[in-house]
């Protein structure tokens, strides 16, 4: 029973695909460094530079919310106390952590994870203007509600996130460890490290240029790091349309992994000829004494 239910059957699938890959590493005679590996290919730099465009608005969105958000509020705006901000922030990443769980599980449900990041997307883009614009309501409410509806966007696309980022690169299994690890640190340095300094930056050039009236262009100018977030959102959705491929259309290392698998073939047919022929071997000559003895 054990060996036809679906769990199983995935199982021997990771275990034929872990021989595949150790059959690849022990036949490549020239061992070079997997970062050295990961640019050498034009497919693979692709892939990576895309990886990084998607994370933009991912990991930009997540500093600017939990970190540079109440900041702005209490010390740049002086909409609400510091201790009211925090309280807010506690709140919204409670709501995060809960809607992430079941985006998570919903991204399991689509046919591919990126469709649910397609959709959450344009969530982002224009979520980050409607959470500033709602800041200047004078509510606490207002202000709230603006920071709930964007963590739930960015939770609608961080949900299935993680899986896709290893499933990118379903194509090179030996190097999809490498490949995560610097696709995700380098967007998390250059556009989540960097977001407070740009935010903050946008922030007393939008002082700068305000009117001081209360109309749309003073509206505006308020929005200028929610705009940078909408522009990077528009690279993210750009960069996950035409610049990386779908994991399931990708067909470059399968060719490596059937390879690998007809050469273990070979072997195994191999040994077994030898092992015929050892047995063929010991019996001639059991046969031979004995009929020496019979004579």
């Amino acid at each position: 029973i054990v060996s036809h239910t679906e769990e199983s059957k995935f199982w021997e699938e990771r275990k034929d695909q872990e021989k595949a890959e150790k059959i690849v590493r022990e036949e490549e005679e020239v061992q070079t460094p997997a970062f050295i590996d990961l640019f050498s290919s034009p497919f693979r730099r692709r892939q990576l530079a895309g990886m990084i465009g998607v994370l933009s608005a991912v990991s930009s969105s997540f500093y600017m919310l939990f970190l540079w958000t109440p900041l702005y509020l209490s010390n740049l705006r002086g909409l609400v106390s510091e201790q009211f901000a925090d309280f807010m922030t506690v709140l919204v990443v409670s709501t995060y952590i809960v809607t992430l769980i079941f985006m998570g599980k919903l991204s399991d449900k689509f046919p591919h994870r990126m469709d649910l990041i397609r959709i959450g997307l344009p969530g982002i883009i224009v979520a980050a203007p409607v959470m500033f614009t709602m800041f200047e309501s004078d509510s606490i409410l207002g202000i709230f509600i603006g920071q709930i509806q964007f963590a739930i966007c960015l939770a609608v696309v961080q949900g299935g996130m993680a899986a896709w980022e290893v499933e990118l690169w379903m194509a090179d299994p030996s190097l999809s460890f490498t490949g995560v690890a610097i696709g995700h640190n380098l967007a998390s340095t250059i556009f989540g490290g960097t977001m407070p300094l740009v935010a903050t930056a946008l922030f007393y050039k939008s002082v700068e240029i305000s009117s001081g009236e209360e109309d749309l262009f003073d509206l505006i100018s308020h929005s200028l790091p929610a705009l940078y977030l909408s522009f990077l959102g528009c690279v993210s959705l750009t960069s996950l349309s035409f610049v990386v491929r779908h994991p399931h259309d990708v067909r470059t290392g399968e060719k490596k992994i059937r390879n690998a698998m007809s050469l273990e073939r070979k072997r195994a047919r191999a040994r077994i000829r030898k092992d015929t022929a050892a047995l063929e071997e010991s019996g001639a000559s059991s046969g031979g004494f004995f009929s020496f003895f019979k004579k």
